[in-house]
């Protein structure tokens, strides 16, 4: 029997529409991730300028978590119900106040502070909305493809942080840093008022000329599913954000490499990274089970915290800086996949993308900070193995459960 006409037929429109979205997906999520980390490798001159004491230099990071973890439900839901539009020109509104605040009154730590409370608020929102606009314009049959390219988020916001701080540092010190976030924000609002006045680009529940007035509700497994997703990505994003905001200081300190030597290794694990991600997407595409290569990816990374007291030995460290950073793709590819893996339209990816990010920002909020009062203990870093390397392997513990639970649920 001829399969019936779908009473909707795609069109050239759809296909511009879908990767439109795409494309903004991916350039909110990288743009977000460079204001994030353009902090870590300019974070030794900053100490230098206005001694901000260690624990409150961590919440310049993690506050953007804690925004993040009162934001991601609540924006996860907006998104489902009204699209993207107006929340993300607000976020970049709300971003473009905190680059300023904090080029207007750096000496205070509580301007600082407030400055990357406002940034990370911004963060959380287009975080958010650039995964759910990536992942539900792309194809069924391309999705693993985008969602590995869209999980490089993270070392790409390191990686052109990186690229960019020695120029700048140059040119005009941490303040150039600042500048170049503030000059690409203005960039990006200009961008997304570009594309409201020519044809619109925002995605609810489904696009614009589809759109209905509630998504359709989670189950309860499915919650459960992302709930305990929501763990793993909470446990992993505190270890690797404690491990990359501090690693420039750490090699400053105790292997005594310049301000540029730092850069240069701290871009290692996130070019590493940079790899693993896509290449991550690819074997998902490719039908690969991305609940066993996350197990493996946890116990690589749970090793790379229990090498750190032997990583005197320059080729040690590397090895363990190389293994980390190779493993480190692996685990969000896979984790951001979860979303598309267990269905629903783009409304639904919105509110479980909203749980997950809650998980990941409550490990972001606590890992920086936790990791500078082990400092403070006893003025060294002999705390951050164990300590790390022991949350990280509950984190495998609780991967392993979460890769069976779907394991059985899709056979």
């Amino acid at each position: 029997m001829p399969k019936p006409p779908d009473p909707r037929p795609s069109t050239p429109d759809d296909g511009r529409f879908a990767k439109r979205r795409v494309a903004l997906g991916l350039g909110l999520t990288f743009f977000a991730a460079f204001e994030l980390f353009k902090l870590p490798v300019i974070l030794p001159l900053l100490l230098d300028d206005y001694d901000y004491p260690r624990t409150l230099a961590g919440g310049f990071m993690s506050v953007y978590a804690l925004a993040g973890l009162l934001l991601s439900l609540p924006a996860g839901r907006a998104i489902a119900r009204r699209g993207t539009t107006l929340p993300v020109l607000l976020a970049i509104a709300v971003m473009l106040a905190g680059n300023l605040l904090a080029l207007v009154w750096p000496a205070s730590g509580a301007a600082m502070l407030a400055a990357r409370a406002l940034e990370g608020s911004g963060f959380a929102v287009l975080a958010i909305a650039g995964f759910v606009l990536a992942s539900s314009g792309a194809p069924p049959r391309r999705r693993a493809l985008v969602v590995g390219v869209l999980a490089t988020w993270i070392p790409v916001g390191q990686l052109l942080a990186t690229a960019l701080a020695p120029a700048l540092i140059t040119l005009g010190g941490w303040r150039a840093m600042w500048l170049a976030g503030t000059a690409v924000t203005a960039a990006f609002g200009v961008w997304g008022l570009y594309l409201v006045a020519h044809g619109g680009w925002s995605v609810g529940s489904v696009p614009d000329r589809e759109r209905r007035a509630e998504p359709a509700p989670l189950g309860a497994s499915r919650r459960h599913d992302l709930v305990l997703a929501g763990a793993v990505f909470m446990l992993w994003s505190g270890q690797y954000f404690a491990y990359m905001t501090w690693l420039p200081q750490y090699l400053v300190e105790v292997h005594d490499l310049g301000i540029g030597g730092a850069a240069l290794a701290y871009a290692l694990p996130s070019l590493l990274m940079l790899i693993g991600c896509p290449a991550t997407g690819w074997l998902l595409h490719l039908g690969i089970r991305g609940g066993g290569m996350m197990v493996a990816a946890l116990a690589v990374q749970t090793l790379g915290w229990w090498m750190i007291p032997a990583a005197d030995d320059a080729i040690i460290g590397l090895v363990a800086l190389a293994l980390y950073g190779a493993s480190a793709g692996v685990i969000p590819t896979c984790l951001l996949a979860l979303p598309g893996h267990l269905g629903g339209d783009a409304g639904t990816q919105a509110r479980a993308f909203g749980i997950m990010m809650s998980g990941r920002n409550l490990g972001v909020l606590i890992g920086p900070v936790l990791l500078a009062m082990l400092f403070d203990i006893n003025r060294s870093w002999a705390l951050a193995a164990p300590v790390f390397g022991g949350s990280t392997l509950i984190c495998l513990l609780l991967g392993g459960a979460l890769a069976t639970r779907l394991r059985k649920a899709r056979p």
